[in-house]
């Protein structure tokens, strides 16, 4: 089977625009020119006027319609409809025409920018698999990934993506985790080690051991959590659409009394003059720029967001970050790597090679040898707990561990304090050396630190399980202010819900592990490491890095402030601009023109600068 690259490439602006619609648009301006400047014939221009409007018009008058049945009458299209049929039974035909053109080209630049956030998410989440090769004894059956089972054994082949997560059989792979991280970033994963749904097969055909079905995976919950994620509405939002709620009724009352009482009680008052000064003020009070613009703003964010690796699980997580001023890390995995590698080697009594040849022997140095364990060479091994290990290599006793273990055996052995992760080797009853053991600090952690202080972050702090020299020594390195050290599971919970009671302040948790799950959930913010994270912790959490790439923060934070800016600056400006417009098409200042730019021009331009946030996306 030849699979295809299935990845979503980003779109053009002409291939995001709605062709139909600007077909349409286009002939409703043909019609309303050619009525205006060459028919005389006052039936065939209204047959011609009446077709343009319909054209642009018939979805916002049937949308009105279908809303009144529903309950639901005061809202942009019903405002849309009485006004423009109105301008009609004046005889503004072209004024009518005008605001729903106007309404259409709007909706078209939002499609765009909705079209182009939604290329971008998808474009993170288009890992989706339409088969999984199964091994049924020696045939390969192809199923649907919602049918595999626990157990299963599956081939991927060279281009296919994992279908579900599962546990390498085959020697080593390299796969594609774009589709999971954002970047092209291959990773190998060898014999044993886990891998999940949605990275891509680049070396090798390899045989997989289904670990989960495929409603649990990785894939399928990411899917789930993209889906939901605009139904959480930021409370920006959630004002805006109160205050819709409220305002048009209010706006469509003073309209009707604007058009009624001034003819009743002024004398020389003409009641055609004031009915369209009404209708003026429905123009101009339509609410669609306020309506359109601020979910836009917050929608494209997490579009721009999701091309950085991140995931928000809603619009309110984006407003949520531009509040949060203290954070507090996790250590392991978090801020660092979480695997720990050897960095160092001394040795006293043997070449340093044959020193870690008998660690690794000893003891759990596999990686750092580099080469294949023969179990002939080890002849006992026993464990001490807390201390180390004594085995016999190759008739001689070795002992690996603390200086608790050769104090143990009253072996003297240097005072090693460079560094509180040495692992210390006896030989034979003499101290043979010691081998330093570091969790490796992520490159990116330190310039994360500093960024963050600059984003109006006022501390930072870490919570790690580790030991009192180690964590203080990570803190010092990376410039965290605060840091608690040496915390069972249940103490993290507890120390953050003490920094969030005496900060007093929005404050966010990043984390992994399962432990860190009821603190995430528990926290103003959660965010979790996506790829290394344990299940439970990316349930918990608010926002989650697919990368694992804890820079994305500052991308995200930087995002958010700036969606934020750009929501309350076109909130500002509609709202100024419609106040005083409203003055105007009261005192029969301005006419239908004027008004059709206050309604569909500040929303366009309320859109094209909602638009900016999606340039980040290139910033990147």
């Amino acid at each position: 089977i030849i699979i295809k690259d299935e990845k979503k490439k980003q779109r053009t602006f002409w291939a995001l625009l709605n062709k139909k619609l600007l077909l349409i648009t286009i002939i409703s301006i043909i019609l309303t020119f050619i009525s205006y400047n060459y028919v005389s014939n006052k039936n065939l221009q209204l047959i011609l006027y009446v077709t343009a409007y319909l054209l642009v018009g018939r979805d916002v008058i049937f949308q009105a319609i279908k809303n009144i049945k529903n309950g639901k009458v005061f809202d942009e299209h019903f405002l849309m409809s009485i006004a423009t049929i109105g301008a009609f039974a004046l005889g503004e035909y072209v004024e009518g025409i005008a605001v729903m053109l106007f309404y259409q080209i709007g909706e078209m630049f939002q499609a765009v920018a909705v079209n182009n956030s939604r290329d971008n998410i998808n474009a993170l989440i288009d890992i989706k698999p339409e088969f999984a090769n199964v091994k049924e004894g020696e045939n390969i059956i192809q199923k649907t990934p919602e049918n595999v089972k626990i157990g299963d054994t599956i081939l991927v082949k060279v281009g296919e993506k994992v279908p579900v997560d599962g546990i390498l059989l085959s020697k080593k792979c390299s796969f594609d985790t774009s589709t999971i991280t954002g970047e092209f970033k291959p990773k190998t994963i060898n014999e044993n080690e886990e891998l999940i749904s949605g990275y891509i097969n680049i070396s090798n055909a390899s045989y997989i051991k289904v670990k989960s079905l495929y409603k649990d995976s990785t894939i399928a919950k990411i899917v789930e959590l993209i889906e939901n994620a605009a139904s959480k509405k930021a409370s920006a939002e959630k004002f805006i659409s109160k205050f819709a709620a409220v305002y048009t009724p209010i706006v469509v009352i003073f309209a009707v009394l604007l058009s009624t009482l001034p003819p009743l009680f002024i004398q020389g008052a003409v009641f055609t003059d004031w009915i369209e000064r009404g209708l003026i003020f429905l123009v101009i009070s339509c609410p669609c720029a306020l309506v359109v613009s601020v979910p836009l703003s917050f929608f494209s964010a997490i579009g721009a967001i999701s091309k950085r690796g991140v995931l928000v699980k809603g619009a309110n997580y984006v407003e949520k970050l531009t509040e949060i001023r203290n954070i507090v890390f996790d250590k392991t995995g978090t801020l660092t790597h979480g695997v720990f590698e050897v960095t160092d080697i001394k040795s006293k009594l043997l070449p340093e090679d044959e020193l870690l040849k008998l660690a690794a022997y000893s003891e759990s140095f596999v990686k750092a040898y580099g080469k294949e364990i023969d179990l002939k060479h080890i002849i006992t091994h026993e464990e001490f707990g807390g201390m180390g290990i004594k085995a016999i290599v190759d008739n001689k006793e070795v002992l690996i561990g603390n200086t608790k273990l050769l104090t143990k055996f009253n072996i003297q052995h240097d005072d090693v304090k460079e560094n509180l992760s040495a692992i210390l080797i006896a030989i034979d009853n003499v101290f043979a050396g010691y081998i330093v053991v570091d969790d490796i600090i992520k490159t990116e952690a330190k310039s994360v630190i500093s960024e963050l202080k600059k984003l109006n972050i006022n501390k930072t702090y870490m919570l790690t399980g580790d030991k009192k020299e180690v964590a203080l020594n990570v803190a010092t390195v990376l410039g965290i202010d605060e840091v608690k050290y040496e915390l069972l599971p249940q103490e993290k919970l507890t120390y953050f819900e003490k920094i969030k009671k005496q900060t007093n302040q929005p404050t966010a948790f990043v984390g992994d592990g399962i432990n860190d799950a009821p603190t995430l959930a528990n926290a103003d913010l959660g965010i979790a490491m996506g790829g290394i994270g344990s299940d439970l912790a990316v349930k918990s959490a608010d926002i989650i890095l697919l990368n694992d790439n804890i820079q994305s923060i500052v991308d995200a934070i930087k995002i958010s402030k700036k969606t934020k800016t750009i929501v309350y600056q076109n909130i500002a400006f509609i709202m100024i601009v419609k106040i005083g417009f409203l003055f105007l098409g009261a005192g029969a200042i301005i006419g239908m023109k004027e008004a059709i730019f206050a309604d569909v021009g500040v929303a366009l331009l309320a859109i094209f600068n909602s638009m900016r946030i999606l340039r980040m996306i290139k910033e990147k």
